[in-house]
């Protein structure tokens, strides 16, 4: 499967959404690809590089594993920016990429399988009322808040809604979002969260 990349300074989960501000012209025709067709590209983090093209700078250079993203909204208020909310759909792993001559990177991606929905685990049943509250104060309509349906009895999502939420560097992040196991994931968000001392008794 081959689909254009963008590479940035964040990383995009599966249900997850990510507002972003597109001037620059390979971006621009890549989202009115997409639009037309209803199809998608693929959010990298950034491992070396950055995220506007410069002259005499080399492409930015992705992380192995991201996540496909469709525009779910777009609107363009100043003539030359576009505004559009990706939402993440499967994650990918990166076989190989190039920079066509537009700028834009390309990349030949294999998806990973989704994780079969699976039960939290009484341990970790005290995650739930705090992420709860948090998608609670985010307004439905809010650019950030995450995809619907909420399944907040599905190990899986809640491991990455609150991958998503965590004040922790993005390398953190994107660390989070290679683990393939959901419970493994929710392991260390619950170490995190209790070291902090921020998760209620239930």
């Amino acid at each position: 499967m081959i689909i254009p990349l963008f590479p940035l300074q964040s990383v995009l989960f599966p249900g997850g959404r990510l507002p972003l501000r597109i001037f620059e012209q390979r971006y621009m025709d890549m989202a009115k690809v997409c639009l037309k067709e209803s199809s998608s590209f693929g959010i990298c983090l950034i491992a070396h590089g950055e995220e506007v093209a410069r002259p005499g700078r080399k492409a930015a250079e992705p992380h192995a594993v991201g996540t496909l993203a469709h525009i779910a909204d777009w609107d363009m208020q100043q003539l030359g920016v576009l505004e559009i909310v990706a939402e993440g759909g499967e994650r990918f792993r990166l076989l190989r990429h190039w920079t066509e001559g537009s700028g834009l990177l390309q990349g030949e991606v294999e998806l990973i399988v989704a994780p079969s929905v699976v039960a939290i685990p009484g341990p970790y049943a005290r995650l739930v009322p705090l992420l709860r509250a948090i998608v609670g104060e985010l307004d439905a309509g809010a650019p950030n808040a995450p995809a619907k349906p909420h399944r907040f009895f599905d190990a899986g999502w809640l491991g990455m809604r609150y991958a998503e939420v965590l004040p922790i560097p993005v390398a953190a992040k994107q660390k989070l979002l290679e683990i393939e196991d959901s419970i493994d994931r929710l392991e260390i968000i619950y170490r995190f969260l209790e070291s902090k001392g921020l998760l209620p008794d239930v």
